[in-house]
């Protein structure tokens, strides 16, 4: 019975991408789940376009919305059925244009059968990588309004985290995106990033605007700054 956000009052334009860090259980979760409708707000509005979202269809949000989580699942089933998921009439042209435009084409074309090579139960004959880049895939073919993303890099090394932030730049070009971001280059390309304590915005401003108020965010920055300096030295070869 205790609210999880309190004076939430939020308005996002088109194409912008929010980008919310925090401290674990500040809220950030709930907010997005509030949006994809996971949770219904018990108090106040989520609005789309104007329009409160319990006056529409759950059929209509589901067709705005695209979610793509830290480690995607993928059904048991061919990388092209994985892919056309997010549009089940898409043909195989537009299955193919889809992986291409995300970076996936050649890692799938590296494979035995290519398009239609496994991808095992949840994804398992593929790396977190390339799980990850199929389902973006599926989520470019859908065609969403809004993207919910759960950083899709935070479980990858950092050249395969290149490759993705390629694939998420071209998902999110001209999108409205909810970014819960634990990685760097996430958190500096956001047009806003909110800062979530105890249920409430507390800081509200892009990278160089919250850096210059030195409030909470630059001791979140530093912090993540140093966990990926650790991630990168630990991933680094070592002389023998």
């Amino acid at each position: 019975d205790e609210p999880v956000l309190r004076d939430l009052d939020l308005t996002v334009e088109a194409g912008q991408t929010i980008a919310l860090v925090g401290a674990t259980g500040g809220g950030k979760s709930t907010i997005v789940s509030l949006l994809a409708r996971f949770y219904e707000p018990t108090a106040g509005e989520v609005r789309i376009n104007g329009v409160d979202y319990r006056q529409r269809s759950l059929r209509w949000l589901q067709a705005q919305l695209g979610v793509v989580l830290q480690v995607p699942f993928l059904f048991s089933g061919t990388i092209r059925e994985a892919i056309r998921y997010g549009r089940l009439d898409a043909s195989d042209d537009e299955v193919e244009a889809a992986a291409k435009l995300v970076g996936a084409e050649a890692f799938i074309r590296d494979l035995p059968g290519g398009y239609d090579a496994e991808v095992g139960e949840g994804g398992d004959r593929l790396s977190t990588g390339q799980r990850q880049l199929v389902a973006l895939a599926r989520a470019v073919l859908a065609d969403p309004q809004v993207f919910i993303m759960d950083e899709a890099t935070s479980s990858v090394d950092t050249e395969t985290e290149a490759l993705i932030q390629e694939a998420v730049e071209t998902v999110l070009e001209g999108r409205t995106a909810f970014v819960i971001a634990h990685r760097l280059s996430t958190i500096r390309r956001a047009d806003r990033i909110l800062v979530i304590d105890g249920g409430r915005v507390v800081e509200d401003g892009t990278h160089a605007e919250l850096l210059a108020r030195r409030g909470r965010y630059p001791t979140l920055y530093t912090r993540q700054l140093a966990r990926d300096e650790g991630a990168r030295l630990a991933q680094a070869p070592r002389a023998s």
